[in-house]
């Protein structure tokens, strides 16, 4: 991993900075939510480094503080957490080896996903990954606690404009992936399906129906002819080579 220290260029370090700062922020807006949810300090530290998923989490305190119970409460934060299986086909291709992958798929989250994807060289995608990973398992458990000690003194970070930030730092690292009109679509047809499906869905799982607007543009993609190839060109004439 000393290597992945090395290949991201200046932009791509400052956008790691900026995003695991980010998490520190919201992290810190979890742990105020699950402390009022009635959980410990140490419960949401140890909850925030080894689930490492901020919409499951939240969902999974959301289910609490609603009266819930601790055992539907988190299937309902691991059926919002199937998301990351996408994302794992789409960044485990940068991965080096099984241990990479085994540290990868703990680290796999919508962050390191849209860091990831927003690189178009292979080298700098596998180290965009694995640096902003890092960074999010250090930062969001910190912030967590920070959040569960503050307690009901920032009881309503979205005054603050929070709750929009974050959504924002994850719109501006995925513009620069849409480079393809095919792209557009999915996006399109994908953020149609979530936006439909949000008043009527837990939070987190519009995010997982969005994945219908690239099956939807692929489905399309194989009912179309494709071109066919261009024969190659024979030399004749003047153009042969003497």
């Amino acid at each position: 991993m000393r290597s992945a220290w090395r290949t991201p260029d200046s932009a791509t370090l400052r956008a790691v900075v900026v995003m695991c700062l980010s998490v520190l922020v919201i992290g810190a807006s979890y742990g105020v939510a699950a402390h009022s949810a009635g959980l410990a300090l140490w419960q949401i530290v140890l909850i925030a480094t080894v689930v490492l998923a901020g919409s499951s989490e939240f969902v999974f305190v959301g289910v609490l503080a609603a009266g819930g119970v601790p055992v539907v409460a988190a299937l309902a934060g691991l059926l919002v957490n199937t998301r990351n299986f996408g994302y794992g086909l789409a960044v485990g291709k940068h991965l080096r080896g099984l241990p990479e992958m085994v540290l990868g798929a703990h680290l796999i989250n919508d962050e390191t996903a849209a860091m990831t994807t927003a690189e178009s060289e292979p080298r700098r995608a596998r180290a965009a990954f694995l640096l902003c990973g890092s960074g999010i398992l250090v930062c969001w458990p910190v912030g967590a606690g920070l959040g569960a000690l503050l307690g009901s003194s920032v009881a309503r970070p979205e005054t603050l404009g929070l709750d929009a930030a974050f959504p924002a730092l994850l719109a501006a690292l995925a513009v620069p992936a849409l480079r393809t009109r095919t792209t557009w679509a999915a996006v399109a047809v994908g953020g149609a399906v979530a936006i439909a499906s949000t008043p009527f869905l837990p939070a987190g799982l519009p995010i997982l129906c969005a994945l219908a607007g690239f099956a939807a543009v692929e489905a399309v993609r194989s009912l179309l002819p494709r071109p066919a190839p261009t024969p190659p060109r024979t030399l004749v004439g003047s153009d042969a080579p003497r």
